[in-house]
């Protein structure tokens, strides 16, 4: 058996949207993300070392054959999020804010962290966390 995982490995995020372009733009704009491939209707986007995988919904496939992929259908009812350790919540939300994310609140101070949640295009949930000393 191999070892899993080895130092080789990457990890990607895949996140289903509704207009690949339209979030290609929304990631390279508000987030500074940068476009590694472009496919006939995939994107590929570097950020901080990672990958994100823009991709548009679809029905089950050979591989995934009871899986219906779809962006978020309840923006009040998430699974998973993206969070963003920052050293200044609120200058990264005046920044980000100025570039076009639309922030749940303003930061708020939890006493040991200020976060602030904001949301894509598609209402995929980000987080960014300073924590207090």
């Amino acid at each position: 058996m191999s070892a899993f995982p080895t130092e080789d490995m990457e990890m990607t995020r895949l996140l289903v949207v509704s207009d690949v372009a339209a979030s290609r733009q929304w990631y390279e704009e508000v987030l500074g993300a940068h476009v590694d491939h472009e496919y006939e209707s995939a994107c590929v986007l570097r950020m901080l070392g990672g990958w994100l995988l823009l991709v548009p919904g679809g029905g089950p496939t050979e591989d995934k054959p009871n899986v219906t992929m779809t962006p978020p259908t309840d923006p009040d009812r998430v699974s998973a999020e993206l969070i963003f350790r920052v050293r200044d919540c609120r200058g990264a939300y005046e920044t980000l804010r100025a570039r076009g994310a639309r922030f749940l609140t303003p930061p708020v101070d939890r006493g040991y962290e200020i976060r602030a949640f904001f949301r894509d295009p598609d209402e995929h949930l980000f987080e960014i966390s300073e924590l207090v000393a």
